[in-house]
């Protein structure tokens, strides 16, 4: 008879607002992978919070290994076993990977002094027996974000977890490193480990899940063996309805050219040259696609086109009128909207309400000022309110919701309602979905596909190759910095982008 690794009987959890977790019953199986899956918001991270021990539950208790714990704070859940990757990353960006992995378990020498010799030792160890192949002695700055999960799942190890808890692990990663983490998660499973995986992904689900357990709306709807499903049985499940993965999209009706890049270069922040003399066009009513591996200047070609980093050369015309040296503010209000690939870091104040973060660029004109000094707060109000019913963000709270305490997909539509709501003439959208859900994905690829019909140039920035390919009307292939070809919808196909965005030309001409 199979064990049971992790019992979770009857948790419930509720914050001001929200019934986050509701007598939810959950139970792993020694040394299998579960899939935790749901909607954002759906109650996935609190619930791990819970097992974890960073939140208490309301109700509810838990059994590991078969014995009832009770389970504090995070030192207790390490001490008996349990390990967690957090979506969000908690490094400290100027110290090594190995001073990272034992940092609050330092090996001493003899002298009571850190042994950083022996921590390196034994991160490598680690490193060559679970393929994570991390070098202990580079800095967290100087490595990608793929690199920084392993060192997470890494700090786990070294702390003798058998329970691995994975939050999103792939929201930030490009598609090879998703393949690579797959390969780790089985690897860790070889091993003997215990793995749950929070996640909104279908296809890693069908790739390395054993068995999945759908929450939806703080409750639990079931656990299914995954081979018994399929893709479109668990979105229904998660999202309870149906769910279109292709999406429809109205035939092009493209207008004049309305943002056009020429010959511009831009440096990232360690002064390097990262976009180099890249030429683009957007037109109104069309969608243009940037495809390419993360790091080959698409945040700098980002950050120039919208203000946020100066050009070293070239110039940026939207409506053939020289934008280049316009500030950030002065872009906005010419007619340049943005959705940022990082919405916590760019996107949003997180200690700021959805209202504050709904006019955080039109506060200062009225209606939201008045007498020139003071915020109006009722018509802050009822824009965030309207905002909230015609783009369906789920806010405990309503307006008076802290945006740092709701799910990255209501986020993401406060940003998208915010940026659509200007009605800018140029909408530079990048990274969209990331790290959201089925349902959500379906939702604002749907909003981008309207604000094209009404008109609107967009320009999408995205690692999802099926992002670009059913939205984009004209795809830019990104490498090193340049453009290695721009072709028309239907043109080209997924494995001919994915050896592009490698670096290698294409033979045909690039079209109109």
């Amino acid at each position: 008879m199979e064990k049971n690794a992790i019992e979770m009987i009857g948790i419930t959890k509720t914050f001001p607002g929200i019934v986050a977790n509701d007598n939810i019953t959950l139970t792993v199986k020694e040394n299998e992978i579960l899939a935790l899956l749901g909607e954002n918001g759906a109650g996935k991270s609190t619930l791990m919070s819970i097992l974890f021990g960073s939140y208490d539950p309301d109700a509810g208790s838990i059994k590991i290994h078969g014995k009832e714990v009770q389970i504090k704070d995070p030192n207790d859940a390490t001490a008996m076993g349990i390990g967690m990757v957090h979506q969000h990353f908690k490094l400290v960006h100027n110290y090594t990977v190995a001073e990272n992995i034992v940092l609050g378990v330092e090996p001493k020498n003899k002298f009571g002094m850190l042994d950083i010799a022996s921590a390196e030792k034994r991160v490598e160890e680690l490193s060559l027996r679970y393929g994570l192949m991390v070098n202990p002695r580079d800095r967290i700055e100087d490595i990608t974000v793929g690199m920084q999960q392993r060192v997470e799942i890494l700090k786990t190890l070294y702390r003798n977890a058998d329970i691995i808890i994975l939050d999103e692990p792939t929201a930030v990663l490009t598609p090879q490193e998703i393949d690579e983490l797959m390969d780790i998660i089985r690897r860790l499973k070889t091993e003997g480990k215990t793995i749950i995986l929070i996640t909104h992904k279908l296809k890693e689900i069908k790739a390395v899940a054993e068995r999945c357990t759908v929450l939806r709306r703080g409750k639990c709807i079931g656990t299914v063996p995954v081979a018994d499903v399929s893709e479109h049985q668990l979105a229904e499940m998660m999202v309870g309805r149906a769910v279109k993965f292709e999406i429809e999209k109205n035939p092009l009706k493209a207008g004049e050219t309305v943002l056009s890049i020429q010959n511009i270069s831009v440096k990232n922040s360690r002064g390097q040259m990262a976009v180099k003399d890249l030429s683009l066009d957007v037109r109104a009513g069309e969608i243009v696609g940037i495809a390419g591996v993360d790091g080959n200047g698409q945040s700098e070609l980002i950050f120039g086109i919208t203000g946020m980093s100066p050009l070293e050369s070239g110039h940026i015309l939207l409506h053939n009128t020289d934008i280049s040296r316009y500030s950030i503010r002065q872009r906005i209000e010419a007619g340049i909207g943005h959705i940022p690939e990082d919405r916590r870091k760019h996107g949003l104040v997180s200690e700021f309400t959805v209202a504050e973060n709904a006019v955080l660029k039109s506060y200062f004109k009225p209606p939201y000022t008045k007498y020139r000094c003071m915020l109006d707060e009722p018509s802050m109000k009822e824009l965030a309110d309207n905002l909230i019913a015609s783009f369906d963000i789920r806010a405990g709270e309503g307006s008076l919701t802290k945006a740092g305490s709701m799910s990255g997909g209501n986020q993401q539509k406060v940003i998208i309602a915010r940026e659509i709501e200007l009605s800018p003439d140029v909408l530079v959208v990048a990274q969209p979905t990331r790290g959201l859900d089925v349902g959500a994905i379906e939702y604002i690829r749907r909003r981008i596909l309207e604000e094209r019909d009404k008109g609107r140039a967009v320009l999408l920035i995205s690692f999802e190759l099926d992002e670009i390919m059913n939205l984009c009307d004209r795809i830019a292939t990104i490498s090193k910095g340049t453009i290695v070809g721009i072709f028309n919808e239907g043109e080209v196909t997924e494995r001919e982008i994915g050896i592009m965005m490698a670096g290698s030309k294409h033979k045909q001409e690039e079209a109109v």
